[in-house]
């Protein structure tokens, strides 16, 4: 499928990707694949040593005693499930990640989210993953026999556009994870605006050479503060903004310089966005987000 300018934002890899479903496996090497899609999808891209593997679940599968969703279930109630997304991280950062790695997608309000807050207090840890894995939703979507998969960057009928927005905040490119490599750590990333039930700009790539394999290094806007400026300089000419750059290419520098290309951020008063952009274009960068800092 083509996406046209729409495939800058990463998307594209996710719809050339087919689901992965066990009926497609007959042999053990195929199951091994399923197995690897499962860890990858569950554990958000994250390695996984041989020791951590859960090889009792791994071989009921293989001989055919248990469901791809049941081993779903027992990897995301797993000590290691558990350990890196449960116990390390805030709560509403091991809501949004378990949307992410057992529904494949993003919360689709603060409501969903108060939810399962409310579940763990209740009923516990274990119930909270049960209602994920027994809901329609995944039973309609993945079954007894598919990996789960990411589809929240869809919209469609019956769709929130917070929920599309969310997900570009919670999914970068294919060579990070969901342990690592995240600006945003232990805290939600989703943060504020889920309170607020407001949706997040989506802003393009920044990987190398802007080339579209992967989203944004950090959040537009910086959720815990306040939205609006107030004072002296608060119109529009007296704003700052902050301009993302990618594939930044300055031609005085010399081949042989690690400087040569890279990405760079740089905070422009308004009175100069106009000059900035005539640099920035002149050097052969590309302008991948503009935002005004609060």
């Amino acid at each position: 499928m083509t996406f046209g300018p729409a495939s800058r934002l990463g998307v594209e890899r996710f719809e050339s990707t087919p689901p992965q479903q066990v009926y497609q496996a007959t042999n053990n090497e195929e199951r091994e694949t399923l197995l690897s899609a499962a860890y990858r999808q569950v554990l958000g891209n994250s390695y996984v040593m041989d020791s951590e593997r859960q090889i009792v679940a791994e071989s009921q599968f293989k001989l055919g005693r248990i469901s791809m969703r049941e081993f779903v279930r027992t990897l995301a109630k797993s000590y290691l499930y558990r350990s890196r997304f449960f116990d390390s991280c805030n709560r509403y950062r091991y809501i949004e990640l378990t949307f992410k790695h057992l529904l494949g997608r993003s919360p689709d309000s603060f409501a969903e989210m108060r939810e399962h807050a409310n579940r763990l207090d209740r009923e516990g840890y274990d119930a909270d993953i049960d209602s994920f894995i027994d809901s329609d939703e995944y039973q309609q979507r993945f079954g007894e026999d598919t990996v789960p998969y990411l589809h929240g960057w869809k919209s469609g009928p019956g769709k929130s556009m917070r929920e599309f927005t969310w997900m570009f905040q919670l999914t970068r490119g294919a060579g990070s994870s969901d342990l690592k490599g995240d600006l945003a750590g232990i805290d939600s990333k989703l943060g504020r605006a889920a309170y607020l039930n407001r949706p997040l700009s989506i802003v393009a790539p920044s990987g190398v050479n802007g080339n579209g394999q992967g989203f944004s290094f950090r959040s537009t806007t910086r959720l815990n503060e306040p939205q609006s400026r107030l004072g002296v300089g608060a119109s529009e000419e007296g704003k700052v903004f902050r301009v993302e750059i990618t594939g930044y290419t300055a031609p005085g520098v010399a081949k042989i310089s690690r400087y040569r290309k890279s990405n760079q951020v740089v905070y422009v008063p308004f009175a100069k966005l106009s000059e900035q952009f005539q640099r920035i274009h002149r050097e052969r960068g590309k302008i991948a987000s503009i935002t005004p800092v609060n």
